[in-house]
């Protein structure tokens, strides 16, 4: 481990959509995936089981929110990605609790209306689930489509949310 690659902590925790494992750093949240993430970050060297105050809140936060009585999460990100990557991710931040956007209403979020595909790219490599609401992004007929979760834990989340079936709530 160098001086500047800082240490990072991780564990598994148990979900109403299965076990969810947690990476944290000083830094913050590196990492919050399902058990079959199609998209895992790289681990290195530096990352092991172990107690961390980022992995705490974040355990409290999202079982707050598997019990509905939290809508967003105070946490700090520490998620690795491209420039665009990360002006995605920001983007999925902005979408409330309990509403939908389609690819393409994300891409005119993030200011490049024609890019719905790259933007999807963006969205499938989200290191942050559940906490970066990834699962909110619907397609342009209102379908679900694709999640790293798996389209069942999609609906479960939307439906936790008051967004499925669909309420005709997009953003």
């Amino acid at each position: 481990m160098s001086p500047t690659t800082p240490q990072v902590f991780t564990c598994t925790i148990d979900s109403p959509v299965g076990p969810l494992f947690l990476a944290a750093s000083d830094a913050g949240l590196h990492a919050v995936e399902f058990a079959e993430h199609r998209h895992p970050v790289p681990r290195g060297g530096d990352w092991r089981d172990g107690a961390h105050p980022v992995l705490d809140a974040t355990a409290q936060q999202l079982g707050d929110y598997f019990a509905g009585t939290r809508q967003t999460f105070d946490l700090p990100f520490a998620a690795h990605g491209t420039p665009f990557q990360q002006q995605v991710w920001a983007a999925l931040t902005r979408i409330p609790y309990g509403a939908t956007a389609s690819y393409v209403e994300l891409a005119r979020m993030v200011g490049k209306p024609g890019a719905s595909r790259a933007v999807g790219a963006a969205n499938g490599r989200n290191p942050l689930s559940i906490v970066v609401p990834c699962h909110r992004v619907i397609g342009a007929s209102g379908a679900l489509t694709g999640f790293g979760g798996g389209l069942p834990t999609k609906e479960f989340l939307l439906t936790l949310e008051g967004a499925w079936p669909r309420t005709g709530r997009l953003l």
